[in-house]
């Protein structure tokens, strides 16, 4: 797994001193800002009420940040862009995020406050797309690491029996048995309180793959709807639906000069069609607590050499999950890393309120 922060120590020829540093975070806040090059007598007039340096002077120290690997000289123009590496920085160097706005706080809490547990992550969705104008991304929790609370078998005709999963956070899943015998009420009735005595409490992962040992030690173990159960663990206890993820505001990405170019907006699609590859961008720095950001070549993948991803992990009940937004590098982070912490914690706070 990539560590962020080697990449500022891994091939610096020397550290950069305050001026420098100062500069460059002034080049690559004025890249994101104008989106396009920045030249040494534009950085003069801008930064003339803080430091007063003439555009030789400031040529002079870009030409020693473009050696250094933290801008690069586009051919067609006389002004410099931020490299991965200059991202990089300008990322490890910020001291705060940015507060939203009132108005921008009260969209997230009037579109995910009020949604239910079927629709709170789409909606979650939506609000980074529409918040960030880049691409909202949601991990839909795995249904293994929900607790069960209570389980009924429901009997929708004699040979027909509804099992209904009462989970964590408010969330209900049921299943449909088809049986080869009848079953009698007052018999369904004890193998639902033997049942509950039994995985109450316990996450699905655990009861599927420890079922057998669970009622082993009872003489419900070999009755004829215990083995039904036993026969159907992967219906039961398996999420079936194929939806891993949710993405919105792909139009937002085509808005950008960045994705002027036809090739780059094939790779927007490409993006999009590939459920596996935000899977595996979700997944990286999963380790890590707190809000992660990942800039092009970081991502280790060709297509999203001109991406950046900002993710962090938010609660669900007893499962967990990942979200994020994908965008240009050339992106508002201090905004963005913002828009990604407030959706997560509301998202937490919602199924901790659900939960209780």
């Amino acid at each position: 797994m990539i560590n962020v922060n080697d990449i500022l120590t891994s091939n610096d020829k020397r550290p950069l001193n305050e001026r420098e540093q100062e500069i460059l975070r002034r080049i690559v806040h004025l890249y994101i800002l104008k989106a396009s090059p920045i030249g040494s007598r534009f950085l003069s007039k801008y930064i003339q009420d803080q430091m007063k340096l003439s555009p030789a002077t400031l040529r002079n120290i870009m030409s020693d940040l473009e050696d250094l690997e933290y801008i690069s000289h586009p051919h067609t123009s006389a002004g410099r862009i931020p490299t991965d590496k200059g991202y990089r920085f300008y990322v490890n160097s910020m001291n705060n995020i940015e507060q939203l706005s009132p108005n921008e706080i009260m969209a997230v809490h009037g579109k995910l406050n009020q949604a239910d547990n079927d629709s709170i992550l789409k909606n979650a969705s939506k609000v980074l797309g529409m918040l960030s104008k880049f691409l909202g991304v949601v991990e839909i929790p795995k249904l293994k690491e929900y607790i069960v609370e209570k389980i009924e078998i429901v009997p929708l005709s004699s040979t027909r029996v509804l099992v209904v999963l009462d989970l964590q956070s408010n969330i209900v899943r049921t299943v449909t048995l088809e049986a080869k015998m009848e079953f009698e009420r007052s018999y369904l009735h004890q193998i639902t309180n033997f049942l509950n005595e039994r995985i109450a409490g316990k996450p699905l992962s655990f009861i599927k793959e420890n079922f057998e040992n669970i009622i082993s030690d009872t003489d419900y173990s070999n009755t004829p709807l215990i083995r039904l159960f036993t026969n159907s663990l992967d219906k039961i206890f398996e999420n079936n639906n194929t939806e891993r993820v949710i993405i919105t505001g792909t139009h937002n990405l085509l808005e950008y000069p960045e994705f002027e170019d036809l090739k780059r907006v094939r790779s927007v699609i490409e993006l999009i069609e590939n459920e596996d590859v935000i899977i595996h961008l979700l997944d990286k720095c999963d380790y890590q607590e707190g809000v992660t950001v990942l800039i092009g070549s970081e991502l280790q993948n060709d297509i999203l050499s001109d991406y950046s991803l900002i993710k962090t992990n938010y609660k669900f009940g007893s499962a967990s999950g990942s979200i994020g937004l994908i965008g240009p590098k050339r992106m508002n982070y201090a905004k963005m890393m913002s828009i990604v912490k407030n959706v997560s914690d509301i998202i937490t706070a919602s199924s901790d309120n659900n939960s209780n």
